[in-house]
Order: structure tokens, then C-alpha cells, then sequence
């Protein structure tokens, strides 16, 4: 992929798929100029979204299909099919004698289960669907016992019998010598091409089969519906005269072509949220805020991370619904809470709000859609936190509506006055974020107040200044589009890709092999680099090393600083900060080793604000605040400059979002586009 500047076509569009709304950004990117859309998701076919919400920003910028020179998308597909176990039928083959990996698992309970009442869920492939082939690597990956073809017929039989639709292979200590599993996976391509092969090699080449197995079997159960879907894109992109490349959001932070993705899909489950991180890291650079606490908030979930001296985290102990995927992922914490969060009364009779949502169909009760249970965006609407109507206009609220699902769900049966419900929905939405958001920040060493919040998504900025107040931040910065943020992140995202080795020798690695591995790596990335068409100024790398201390069952991601003693000093500095000690006298152990490989796109999602001419309301808009009812002056952002300010009570409308400025609260335009909101400091306030 080349560089913006070699693009024969200037125009680049992103899209990002969410779970109610699906946004849209077009970006000139010879002049910066940026246009945004918002348009309702379409679940049972995202790929009509995906096009409709492509055509709405190319009228709305008044621009041609064919002036778009690249494509880029986060896609939720492979989340949903693993979310709700709806992948496709899949088999595994392993070593013999490690047929239950899967059902043995791990000893870890899930910690808002019952300790004494928890049941195991469904491992994703079932035990007669998991089948054995003799063969045995040792974990210097020496031979012990050779590959019997006869036991890979039989297996590669019984995958023909049941009729599976996928298959993925994991063989004890594959990462160490990969010979035999590329074996069995040639083998069941060349006798059953119409199925999907995984072979855990190919996606995660590190220790620990049982994560190892489920990262092989949940990239081979989305390997045809993801495929089918790119397919799909494609094709309608052609149709609309779009000969563009099509790049895809990956977990990491960064992008990969087409091609890519469908060999590794399960690189994109978590690529909206991780999306959306990149465009926070770029808004609040150009403000001046290299410490950041991104809460993105849409209408199913709310997704939370930390950032410390601008550096995105990435973490290898992700999951996505009840399993591990190990693979290199922005550090997050998601939660169901957000605009479409479904209030109730639980039969203890406790009110309770999500994880469930109404989704984009049949949405909140004040769309007019026909729903009737009461949301987190109702209980805005009863309080007048958000004014009559929503995307510029185009979609009027429904306040009775909002009102009546709010006395029927919440307020009626708790024997409560419709403000107090509705203040009762947001207060606990709230404390649900700001319990996650302790997961990212105390309880990883941070302290919370010395960072800026960065809220985003639709309701986003309805919920910035409530979070900040409970968490003691004084500081909120809202992005200039929020609403289409994870899109325009997109536009910020450069390709990346990490490769990945375990070293059998943990306990004490010889330098010599180390570099030896390391530059297996790099050829991978030189290789990657090279399909992905990336300028040879436009390649970069980075050496990073995995380590614990003998007798840990985690390690933790340090920069290889050239030699042991030097990185083992890294990594004892970050165990230091992460739990408050290190062990001096114990041994380091090196445990994998990871090459970080990127390719600079050169895109930008920042601008120049022109300079205000003060910040003059356009009308009034009454809110309930807890102290009572008052007048909030309404705002619209484009009317907005640098250097414009106001103060709260006030609302800020904006195409794709709303911001609410409480009392106690100022609000500034900063020349980058993004509104720096500071509570006013109170005599009891230390800091």
C-alpha cells in the first residue's frame, strides 16, 4: 500500500459499523477538508450500511465515487459470530492424547460467577468434534514421534462425515516446529477445499495449547462468513465504480488489506473500539494531552482505555465473550452499557441497566420505532439533557414516548416520580463506567485525576462531565466529531501487524538465539510489508519481549533493550508500577518474542479552527439537574471558533453528538477543533 501523496485519487472514506449507527467520515486529503454521516445499521446485512452510509457522505460533500482512492472499514462480523455462537461448524484436529484441552480449559472462574454454582459454558467445538492424529514434537521441537499419515486419513474422514464447515489444527508444541501442522492443514485443503483451515501456527505461534487451540478455532469458525462479507464489500464497492483498496480495521490499532484479513479474521473482533483509540490519541495530541482516559460510548457498549505518554497498550489476555484470544489487541475494558441500554426492574425488585439493548431495531423509545422499554437514552431525553431532535435534524424525538416507557418500566413499579427514575438509570450506567474505568487506571497503578477524559461515541459527551465529577477528573476533552470518532480513526490508523515466537528455552535464552528468532521475524514482516505494497520509508519496527519471573503464569510486554540484564531491568520496573513490587533475587524468564511491524499511512484527522468570535447561544433548552430545573444555553459547535468560551449550564449540538455542560462546568474551543471542558475548582479541592 503506498502513501497518500502517491494516490492517484485524493478522496479517502471510512467507515465504522456499530450496533445502532453506522458512521461515516470522507476526508480530502490533499486539503484536509473532512465531511461526516450518520445512518441507521442494518444487522441482518451490514454490507447495505456500509454502501448507503458511502453514497449519504459522498452527497453530502458533493464528491464522486470515483475520486476515492482508499477504503477503510471497522467491521464487528467476526465479534457478533463469536459473541452469539453463530460461526460456522467446526472441528479440530490435535495431538494424540490431548483430545480435552478444550474441555479441561482453565482453573480461573469467571469473577461475578458463584463460586460454588458456576457451570463450565460450551466449549466452542464439541468433544466429538475434536479428533486425533498420532504425531508428537517435543518442546525443543525435536521429533519424538513422526506424523502417522494413516491417523491424518482418518481424521480428515471423520471431518468429511460430520460435515463441518471449518477446521482448525493444533498440535502440541507447533510454535517450536511448525512441520507437522502445515502437514495436516495442506492435507485437508487438498481433500476438502470447500471448508475453512486454520492452523494455529498461522495465527498464534506461542505457548499454551489451550489458548492457542481457541485462537485456530474461532479464526476458522469466522474464516467463511467473514470472507463471504469482504467478498460482499467488494463487490459493491465495484459496483459503484469505487477501484479502491479496501483496508480493515485490525484489534491492534491498525490496518491490513483485504487478503490479509480473510487468512486471520479473527484479528478484527474488537477493531471498532480499537478504532476509535487511535482517533482519541490523535484529537487529544493536537490539544496538548498526552495522558488520556478514552470512554467510548455507543448505543450497545462502552468501551474504556488508558493512555499513558500517548502510548497505545497492547495486551495478549484479551477475550471476547467467554474466551481467551490471545492475539495482540488494544488494552480495553468493555462493558454493556450505552445509549440503548434497557432499564428494568429486576424480581428482587433492584432497578438494573444492560447489558441488553434495543439495538438499532426497534432502538430507544423516543426514535419512534415502536419501541416501548425504557433506555439510557430515554432517561436523557426525560431530563432534557438532549434537545428535540437528533443528526442535524433529520430524526425527531419522541418525548412522550420516552416518558411513558420510563413510568412503565422503571418509575411505576418502584413507586418513583419519572425524574428520580430517570436520574436513577443514569446514575447507574454511570457507576458501571466508572467501575471500569478503576480497571483500567487504580487498578493498574494509575491515578485517575491525573489524566484528561476523552468521551466519545454517540453518547459520549452526554456523559463526559457526570464521569469526570465521580472520578475526580477536572478535565474533559471532546473531540470535534465524537459521534463518528471510531471512523475517523480509521482515517489516523496505519498498517500494522505483529509476529510472534515462544522460546523453549525460557529459563535461560542464548543471546545468539534470540537474534536469531528475532530475525526470523523480521523476514515474516519483510514478507508482510511486501504484500501489503508498503514504500520502504514507510516501514518501521519494533523488537518487544514477553517476560515473568519462574512461577508466574502471565508475562508482561517490555522493548527488547538488545540483551537480558537490561530488559529484565524493564520489565522489573514495569512490575513495579503494575502491582507495587518486583522481585530482585528471583529469576527472569523470557518467554516469547514479539516483532511490531508498521507501515506509515500519513493520515490525519485533525484541523485548524478558524478564530471565534465569541460563543453566542442559539436558543434555551430546559434540564433537570439535580439541584432543579434551569435554562442551559444551546450552542451549535460549527458556530464555535478558537478561543470561544461559555459556560454551563449548556448544551452543544453537533450533527453526530451532544454535549452536556453542567453547572460548575466551562467550556473552550481549541484550535485543533476539539471543546476542553474544566470543572471550575472548588475551595476543598487539593489538586
Amino acid at each position: 500500500m503506498s502513501s497518500t501523496e502517491t494516490l492517484p485519487r485524493d478522496l479517502l472514506v471510512a467507515v465504522d459499523i456499530g450496533g445502532t449507527f453506522t458512521d461515516i467520515t470522507l476526508q480530502d486529503a490533499a486539503t484536509g477538508e473532512a465531511w461526516t454521516a450518520k445512518t441507521p445499521s442494518t444487522p441482518a446485512d451490514p454490507s447495505q450500511a456500509f454502501l448507503t452510509g458511502v453514497k449519504l457522505v459522498l452527497d453530502t460533500a458533493g464528491r464522486a465515487a470515483d475520486g476515492i482512492g482508499r477504503v477503510l472499514h471497522g467491521t464487528t462480523v467476526a465479534t457478533n459470530l463469536i459473541l452469539e455462537g453463530k460461526g460456522a461448524t467446526t472441528a479440530l484436529i490435535t495431538t494424540a492424547g490431548f483430545r480435552h484441552v478444550l474441555e479441561i480449559g482453565r482453573q480461573d472462574i469467571p469473577r461475578s460467577a458463584n463460586l460454588y454454582s458456576w457451570i463450565k459454558p460450551a466449549r466452542p467445538v464439541p468433544p466429538a468434534h475434536v479428533f486425533e492424529v498420532a504425531e508428537r514434537i517435543a518442546a525443543d521441537g525435536s521429533v519424538l514421534v513422526a506424523l502417522d499419515e494413516d491417523s491424518l486419513q482418518r481424521a480428515i474422514a471423520a471431518c468429511r462425515a460430520i460435515g463441518v464447515q471449518a477446521v482448525a489444527v493444533c498440535l502440541l508444541h507447533a510454535f517450536t516446529n511448525p512441520a507437522h501442522e502445515q502437514r495436516v492443514a495442506a492435507a485437508l485443503r487438498a481433500a476438502l477445499p470447500d471448508i475453512a483451515v486454520t492452523a494455529s501456527t498461522e495465527v498464534l505461534p506461542v505457548v499454551r495449547e489451550y489458548e492457542r487451540s481457541l485462537a485456530a478455532i474461532l479464526n476458522a469458525q469466522v474464516m467463511p462468513a467473514v470472507s463471504t462479507y469482504v467478498g460482499r464489500l467488494e463487490a459493491r464497492l465495484a459496483e459503484e465504480k469505487i477501484a479502491a483498496p479496501l483496508l480493515l480495521m485490525k484489534s491492534n490499532g491498525g490496518v491490513a488489506g483485504a487478503a490479509a484479513i480473510r487468512r486471520a479474521p479473527a484479528v478484527t473482533a474488537l477493531s471498532g473500539p480499537a478504532a476509535g483509540v487511535v482517533g482519541a490519541r490523535a484529537i487529544a495530541a493536537a490539544a496538548g494531552f498526552p495522558d488520556i482516559i478514552t470512554v467510548d460510548i455507543g448505543g450497545t457498549s462502552a468501551d474504556i482505555c488508558l493512555m499513558k505518554s500517548g502510548e497505545i497498550s497492547l495486551t495478549q489476555k484479551g477475550k471476547v465473550g467467554d474466551w481467551p484470544l490471545p492475539l495482540p489487541m488494544v488494552d480495553m475494558v468493555t462493558i454493556g452499557a450505552g445509549g440503548g441500554s434497557l432499564a428494568r426492574v429486576t424480581p428482587a425488585g433492584a432497578l438494573a441497566v444492560g447489558p441488553q439493548s434495543a439495538g438499532a431495531t426497534p432502538g430507544p423509545a423516543c426514535y419512534g420505532r415502536g419501541g416501548r422499554q425504557a433506555t439510557v437514552t430515554d432517561a436523557h431525553v426525560v431530563l432534557g439533557h438532549l434537545p428535540p431532535s437528533l443528526l442535524g435534524g433529520r430524526m425527531q424525538l419522541d418525548v412522550a414516548a420516552a416518558a411513558q416507557a420510563l413510568e412503565e418500566n422503571a418509575a411505576t413499579p418502584l413507586g418513583l416520580s419519572l425524574e428520580a427514575a430517570a436520574r436513577g438509570i443514569l446514575a447507574i450506567a454511570d457507576s458501571n463506567m466508572v467501575g471500569a474505568v478503576r480497571v483500567v487506571s487504580v487498578e493498574r497503578g494509575h491515578d485517575p485525576r491525573d489524566f484528561a477524559l476523552v468521551p466519545f461515541g454517540g453518547a459520549g459527551p452526554l456523559h463526559g462531565c457526570a464521569l469526570a465529577d465521580l472520578l475526580g477528573i477536572r478535565t474533559v476533552l471532546v473531540p470535534s466529531s465524537p459521534g463518528v470518532l471510531c471512523a475517523q480513526g480509521l482515517l489516523a490508523a496505519d498498517l500494522k501487524a505483529e509476529f510472534s515466537r515462544s522460546l523453549h528455552n525460557a529459563a535461560a535464552p542464548a543471546l545468539e538465539a534470540i537474534d536469531a528468532a528475532y530475525a526470523g521475524l523480521e523476514a515474516e514482516a519483510l514478507a508482510w510489508f511486501a504484500e501489503e505494497e508498503v514504500p520502504d520509508a514507510a516501514r518501521a519496527t519494533r523488537r518487544m519481549a514477553l517476560l515473568r519471573y519462574a512461577g508466574q503464569g502471565g508475562e508482561l510486554a517490555v522493548a527488547w533493550a538488545g540483551d537480558m540484564p537490561a530488559t529484565a531491568s524493564g520489565f522489573a520496573a514495569q512490575h513495579r508500577a503494575l502491582y507495587g513490587f518486583d522481585l530482585p533475587d528471583a529469576a527472569v524468564e523470557l518467554v516469547t518474542l514479539r516483532l511490531e511491524a508498521t507501515g506509515a499511512l500519513a493520515g490525519r484527522i485533525t484541523t485548524t479552527l478558524p478564530e471565534g468570535k465569541g460563543a453566542q447561544p442559539v436558543g434555551q433548552h430546559a434540564v433537570r439537574f439535580p439541584d432543579g430545573e434551569q435554562q442551559a444555553a444551546l450552542y451549535d459547535r460549527t458556530t464555535l471558533g478558537a478561543g470561544d468560551r461559555f459556560a454551563g449550564p449548556a448544551i452543544v449540538t453537533q450533527l453526530d453528538a451532544t454535549t452536556l455542560v453542567p453547572p460548575g462546568w466551562m467550556g473552550e474551543m481549541h484550535g485543533s477543533g476539539a471543546l476542553i471542558l474544566r470543572r471550575k475548582p472548588t475551595g476543598g479541592e487539593d489538586r
